[in-house]
């Protein structure tokens, strides 16, 4: 377990001034209908300058409250909005109070799952950071140095709950930050034994494996679940072909379905090999059991392409990209990575078949994303028969309008 400091910073803080800001016009607009962000290129005044985790207070020309938030001098975002329109005393009983509306919220979480997001960062009033639980461990990710001073103040809080273990993850923006800041470092235990292999956990009866220290964001990609439970009911007698496939999640709801195989692609081994585990996990259910597995690994392009050569057919094609637009200026050549996913895709869906396509890139909209799909097949002389459109989870609600980042299509080609 990694010590964090003795004394609260609470008593720390209080004795700090304040930063009184004033700022652009724009940036009012968008804090008054509830925006989380503050960036640096906004702010017109500041009192003086402040440390990461001070409490910022924004005021309008006419020195009116706006909102308060966490000051983070390292990032672009220089403030990380907490309240809104309201004044309010930033303190243990205010989040203690936040920490429990978000859990809940998470009261409809599917039976036999002990693995999903407790924290879903700016969505439940907490901006630039996360808390997921895998079974009884929890994983902490922050994304902002803003919240380094705040960590003693709110373990606490969450051992009420009782996790054995939590364990800290950094952005890489935070881990490059100068040690002086922090003596913390990414994959700390803050409570309980550090960590030295995976863990596994439940969703939907389904033991899967996490990776909370070498892992992908925080060891698994939880925002998925109940489109892999799409999948399932979607995969009896089907071959399947999972695109971007991690560690098998979607694989392993495909052939509890009743898939008579799946081929999973992923660039990394690792992750393939885990999802080898993942089946292993699971040999107790008659379907996975009997379900062909079959890795492949290299570049989903590449090997897409390869059996479109071959002539593959599958009944069910998912593809589950990572995000392909960190930047605005990354739009235009997301929208065409997609299309050309979506072609692959195509070429090797049988007529009948179902296309699961998704995007986690926040800076491609919904309306876009499906016009982009859907062009792509018209393209191609294709007609998609639509069964649904899917989003968040409930335990991945959507507070503002860049939080909404996941979306997938299930169609059927006609």
């Amino acid at each position: 377990m990694k010590p964090l400091p003795e004394k609260s910073r609470a008593d720390e803080r209080a004795s700090r001034k304040n930063i009184a800001m004033q700022i652009s016009p724009a940036a009012e607009r968008k804090l008054r209908h509830g925006h989380p962000w503050l960036f640096d290129q906004a702010i017109r005044k500041q009192s003086h300058a402040g440390q990461a985790g001070d409490l910022a207070i924004i005021f309008d020309q006419k020195r009116q409250f706006i909102a308060a938030g966490l000051y983070d001098p390292y990032s672009p975002i220089r403030v990380r909005v907490l309240q809104h329109r309201h004044p309010a005393t930033i303190n243990t009983e205010w989040f203690q109070k936040k920490i429990q509306a978000a859990f809940e919220l998470r009261t409809d979480l599917p039976a036999n799952t002990n693995g999903y997001r407790l924290i879903h960062g700016e969505n439940d009033g907490f901006p630039g950071l996360v808390l997921d639980q895998y079974d009884k461990t929890w994983v902490l990710k922050i994304y902002s140095a803003s919240w380094i001073p705040h960590l003693v103040d709110l373990l606490p809080l969450w051992l009420d709950f009782a996790p054995q273990r939590i364990l800290l993850r950094l952005s890489r923006e935070v881990t490059a930050l100068p040690e002086a800041l922090s003596t913390l470092k990414d994959g700390d235990s803050l409570h309980g034994p550090p960590l030295d292999e995976v863990i596994t956990f439940l969703e939907n009866g389904i033991t899967l494996e996490a990776d909370p220290i070498h892992g992908h964001k925080t060891g698994f990609y939880l925002d998925q679940r109940e489109n892999r439970a799409r999948v399932e009911a979607l995969s009896g007698g089907a071959d399947v072909l999972n695109i971007f496939a991690y560690t098998g999640g979607f694989s392993l709801y495909a052939a509890r379905g009743g898939a008579k195989t799946i081929t999973s692609v992923d660039i990394s081994q690792p992750a393939l090999d885990a999802a080898a585990r993942n089946f292993t996990y699971n040999q107790s259910h008659p379907h996975i059991r009997a379900a062909q597995h079959i890795p492949l690994c290299g570049d989903a392009f590449e090997i897409l392409s390869q059996q479109v050569f071959a002539k593959k057919k599958y009944g069910l094609v998912i593809i589950d990209p990572p995000s392909f637009a960190k930047s605005r200026a990354e739009i235009q050549t997301a929208l065409r990575s997609y299309q050309r996913l979506t072609h692959l895709g195509l070429q090797v869906l049988k007529p009948g078949g179902v296309l699961v396509q998704a995007s986690c890139s926040s800076r491609i909209a919904a309306e876009p994303f499906f016009r982009n799909l859907y062009e792509a097949a018209w393209q191609m002389g294709v007609k998609l028969r639509e069964i649904e459109r899917t989003g968040h989870p409930s335990d991945h609600p959507v507070g503002f309008d860049e939080g909404e980042y996941l979306k997938c299509l299930f169609a059927i080609k006609e």
